[in-house]
């Protein structure tokens, strides 16, 4: 079990390797041949943390712990501020792991939102692999009408992991097929319902509206759902996941983030700006294309991938 455990984390930390050299090995290159922690040792250290795409505000907040421990004298070295960056980062982002807990509802309706190419439909596949794994009987919905590619390609993915996949023809309305598909649910007694919604930019005002009104059907259909909201992010868009989730968290209420494709940026520290800035539950990370790969937030375990 503890070789399992670590084989779990090591793959964590290969799919945070990115993050960590552009964060914690820069650290390390700037603290190389000094003996103290001065002003320009600082300016050096904000530059690294607001290029690791933590956030203006976010690298002051972590600059301010440091600076105060460092008057106290309680920061002599390299080591002791790593240390420090670390459980503050920790803090910070413990604040946000909430996991899914789908046994609040039967069925449990999730709408997984997000704009094209964040890796939607693969997250929903992930998830329903990994639900069904739990013995949970999962319904998924190809609300995404408008590409008939996320159609197939959410109808191949349920065949590979066993679900049944509720659609209608390209073009058609969504608020029909998730009326449809809620209808279906309940029938044959789904414990779980996820539905995938058209990939839109976060500034399309019609678009916007067409899924508040997959929105407005499911809280008719089923009263008090969609349970579970949950906006994909892609970590490499950097600070432009922020405002994508702005302005989603605006216009529907975002209760949940998945945040995927950690393994290919050097921007893992998105994670940190996004969950202090945000203050919403960072339900998944993705760090690579296996169905492993999407795994439930650890703070612990992510800061300590990347340290």
């Amino acid at each position: 079990m503890a070789e399992e455990k670590k084989g779990v984390f090591q793959r964590l930390k290969d799919g945070l390797f990115k993050t960590h050299q552009g964060m914690v090995s820069k650290i390390d290159q700037i603290f190389s041949g000094k003996k103290q922690i001065d002003d320009r040792l600082l300016e050096e250290l904000e530059e690294i943390l607001i290029t690791s795409d933590i956030g203006v505000k976010t690298t002051q907040k972590l600059l301010d712990k440091v600076i105060e421990k460092v008057k106290r004298k309680e920061l002599e070295d390299a080591d002791h501020l790593k240390k420090t960056l670390q459980e503050e980062m920790f803090l910070i982002l413990r604040q946000q792991e909430k996991p899914l807990d789908p046994a609040t509802a039967r069925p449990f309706v999730i709408m997984v939102i997000g704009v094209n190419g964040t890796g939607k439909t693969t997250t929903i596949s992930k998830m329903a692999q990994k639900l069904k794994g739990q013995g949970k009987s999962v319904l998924l919905v190809a609300g995404d009408t408008f590409r008939a590619a996320a159609i197939e390609q959410l109808e191949i993915w349920g065949q590979r992991v066993g679900c049944e996949v509720i659609k209608h023809q390209s073009g058609s309305d969504p608020s029909a097929v998730v009326f449809d598909a809620l209808k279906a649910g309940k029938a044959r007694g789904s414990e779980i319902i996820i539905v995938d919604t058209a990939g839109r930019l976060h500034t399309k005002v019609n678009l916007m509206e067409e899924l508040k009104k997959v929105k407005r059907v499911m809280a008719r259909e089923i009263p008090n759902s969609p349970h579970e909201i949950l906006l994909v992010l892609d970590a490499t868009t950097g600070q432009n996941a922020i405002s994508q989730a702005k302005m989603f968290d605006k216009e529907l209420g975002v209760t949940g983030i998945a945040l995927t494709k950690l393994d290919g940026t050097a921007k893992g520290g998105i994670l940190i700006g996004i969950s202090d800035e945000l203050k919403i539950p960072i339900r998944y990370i993705g760090i690579g294309e296996k169905a492993d790969d999407l795994r439930e937030f650890s703070a612990r375990d992510f800061v300590d991938a990347i340290f």
